[in-house]
């Protein structure tokens, strides 16, 4: 069983970073952030985090994308931006695919979802600092267990929005 923490899109806010690391980092195996942090790479609040540049990361020599292994699970994480994935998601499920990953984080659209397609489980937290579509300031932490994927849904300022949560049934480790 593991647990994984997933933020994107915080936009230059080491406060909201720090609190999420200060309320999580004790119960989770993995923190990502999915881009548009605005932060220098050494900057204390991306420590604990794998991080990847977003269209706003002027600053930081991040990676533009990266692939991470738990579980024997293999998890893509991309901003998103170079996949058009405010379009839709067929070019960053290409790439997946080429990864061989079978979970795919992202950010980009500020825009909370999570969908099987395929194969694959796709992530977006939303933003946690300019969300679209709802007020919320959200993040994910995903649940590994038993070929079930568990997902919860927290609001920054209001904890953990259980009508969101979401279970998936995951195909077997690639």
């Amino acid at each position: 069983m593991s647990k994984i923490l997933i933020v994107s899109d915080s936009h230059g806010s080491t406060e909201l970073l720090e609190e999420l690391k200060s309320r999580h980092a004790s119960e989770v195996d993995l923190m990502i952030h999915c881009g548009d942090s605005e932060l220098e790479k050494e900057d204390e609040a991306l420590a604990g985090f794998t991080v990847v540049k977003g269209n706003c990361d002027f600053f930081g020599d991040f990676p533009e994308e990266a692939l991470l292994e738990i579980d024997g699970y293999r998890i893509f994480v991309s901003h998103g931006h170079l996949h058009s994935v405010k379009s839709n998601l067929l070019s960053l499920s290409y790439r997946a695919e080429e990864a061989g990953a079978s979970i795919i984080c992202f950010g980009h659209s500020h825009l909370l979802g999570a969908e099987i397609m395929g194969d694959s489980l796709f992530i977006n937290p939303g933003s946690i600092r300019l969300p679209r579509g709802r007020r919320e300031r959200t993040y994910v932490i995903l649940e590994l267990k038993q070929g079930r994927a568990y997902l919860r849904v927290y609001d920054h300022d209001r904890g953990e929005i259980t009508s969101l949560s979401q279970e998936f049934t995951l195909p077997a480790p690639r």
